[in-house]
């Protein structure tokens, strides 16, 4: 119940601390190179997930960062639970933005930053509105920008990896940008399975090697979506055998 405590007063208190950065955040150049812009605004919300997973207890281990390429890129990700974007904003060094639902629109500061960092928020219940997202995310990785999506949609828990739905993979085919696997185990096991109290557990993200843009191009999106989860099924699988 402490580290809940403590995680609810550092989010409120960080949240009002970042508001001076998120206005300068608003006012950088914009003719400044893509890189070097995600970077300045990258620095902020890892220092808040940092010290998110610090409070939690938490360790995280990442491997395979090597594998991800230069330029804009798609994130790929199994979604175990609420602690997946802290531990990948603390742990993976590439910028990024990523695909949310639409109600965090609505939470103040949050989804300020959510925009600044070219996240992208999609309403399930409106295909034309999704479509449309889908475009304005497209947009950003033509632009330079990198994206992580979790296509099973929903939290597993820490349970089977869910079907994956191929919304996210046509956006990669559309701005013809390379796919990177990332699969995540653990972080069910500090809040979802713990009746969402906050407990310490031990987070391995591995990330795997790249889908080449031309076979992200020219495959179906059903198939490559289908290939992508098996990646990281197996990568899941070899974690298991090696704990």
């Amino acid at each position: 119940m402490l580290r809940l405590i403590i995680f609810f007063l550092y989010m409120g208190g960080y949240l009002t601390y970042s508001l001076p950065a998120l206005s300068r955040m608003k006012k950088l150049d914009p003719i400044m190179p893509v890189e070097k812009r995600d970077k300045i605004i990258h620095n902020v919300p890892q220092r808040w997930a940092r010290t998110v997973m610090k409070i939690s207890g938490s360790k995280v281990n990442v491997s395979g960062q090597e594998y991800i390429p230069d330029g804009p890129v798609v994130m790929v990700c199994n979604h175990e639970g609420d602690f997946d974007i802290p531990a990948l904003l603390a742990s993976i060094e590439k910028p990024f933005g990523f695909i949310s639902k639409v109600e965090v629109k609505k939470a103040p500061i949050i989804s300020s930053w959510m925009k600044v960092m070219n996240c992208v928020f999609i309403d399930r219940r409106n295909r034309q509105s999704a479509i449309k997202s889908l475009r304005e995310g497209a947009e950003f990785l033509r632009q330079g920008h990198s994206l992580v999506i979790f296509p099973e949609g929903t939290r597993s828990k820490g349970g089977p990896v869910a079907p994956f739905k191929v919304g996210g993979f046509r956006l990669a085919q559309d701005a013809g940008v390379p796919i990177v696997p990332i699969s995540i185990k653990g972080t069910a096991d500090v809040f979802e399975k713990n009746g969402r109290l906050i407990k310490p557990a031990p987070i391995d993200i591995c990330v795997c090697p790249p889908v080449n843009p031309k076979i992200v191009k020219e495959k179906d999106a059903r198939l490559l979506a289908h290939d992508v989860r098996e990646i990281i099924c197996s990568s899941l699988s070899e974690k298991r055998i090696a704990s």
